[in-house]
């Protein structure tokens, strides 16, 4: 067995298959087919069905997952330790986010990472609600995630590391129900048509506190594509109760933002594995929490 075998094994879990992971390496189907058959052999067992073209892991399979990213992990922090000897010039920075934290504060915590370490590049991957960014963190497919709650979550297996809190704010189309003001009581939303995220958000929670409240809301679209719900704002589907992340690119792009009456809050915070981090992306958590970071609203 080697670290190369197991690299191949996670790229066919990772991107579902045996075809999407040859591409995504760079080889031929039939020599990523030969490494997994040998660390079969090696493991004395099946780590895939093979149904058709699927691949579906086997028991087996599913107890390699851990321990082959941590053994993968490890040789990375091995390279990155021996790198950070002549200073912090390569690497990379795997980071799992939600879709609002993505926009923001992630843009400037990559600004401010890659003013200071240029050669260090970002991978930023999605999930759509806060359980995916922990599951992301624990299993090892990410070093670090960034969620956001109503409440943190309590995550066995990770570490949270609180960032800020940020408001939820009103989108609606210019020219539609609502004139630009200071804010908006919830319950001048009742009659209105409300554009949501996915069960498991933030929004969508919100959202349903909102209507148990006795606020007759209309859920027009509910969408799992988050970069989708400014459009439809602005074409006058419906409005939308967002994070204020999205403030700036809303107002610039045309939308009436309006503050939420009495305010409401989501917790953002930063995810990471509990055992040693490579130097990349130490450097990059130290500088996200760092006490002269841009101006939040922190906890």
């Amino acid at each position: 067995m080697d670290v190369r075998q197991l690299e191949y094994f996670l790229a066919v879990v990772d991107h579902g298959g045996f075809n999407r992971a040859s591409r995504a390496l760079f080889i031929a189907q039939p020599s990523l087919s030969q490494a997994i058959r040998s660390l079969e052999k090696d493991l004395g067992g099946p780590l895939f069905h093979r149904i058709g073209r699927r691949a579906v892991l086997t028991e087996e399979g599913h107890a390699l997952i851990e321990p082959a990213r941590e053994a993968v992990r490890s040789l990375d922090a091995a390279r990155a330790s021996v790198e950070a000897v002549r200073g912090l010039r390569t690497g990379r920075v795997v980071i799992t986010s939600m879709p609002s934290p993505a926009v923001e504060p992630l843009s400037s915590m990559a600004e401010t990472f890659a003013a200071r370490h240029p050669g260090v590049g970002l991978t930023v991957r999605a999930a759509a609600v806060p359980q995916a960014v922990v599951d992301a963190v624990r299993t090892g497919a990410s070093e670090l995630g960034l969620l956001s709650a109503r409440e943190l979550p309590v995550a066995a297996g990770v570490r949270l590391h609180p960032v800020e809190r940020q408001r939820f704010v009103v989108l609606a189309p210019p020219g539609g129900p609502f004139e630009p003001g200071t804010a908006l009581p919830r319950e001048r939303l009742a009659g209105q048509r409300l554009i949501v995220g996915e069960p498991g958000t933030g929004i969508h929670r919100l959202t349903e506190e909102i209507r148990a409240s006795g606020v007759d809301l209309t859920i027009a679209v509910e969408s799992g594509h988050r970069e989708a719900v400014l459009p439809l704002v602005l074409k006058g589907v419906g409005i939308a109760v967002v994070a204020e992340a999205w403030r700036p690119l809303a107002a610039r792009a045309g939308a009436v933002v309006l503050d939420l009456d009495p305010p409401a809050f989501l917790h953002l915070a930063l995810v990471s594995r509990s055992g040693p981090l490579t130097p990349a992306t130490a450097a990059f958590l130290s500088l996200a929490l760092a006490a002269d970071a841009p101006d939040r609203c922190y906890l």
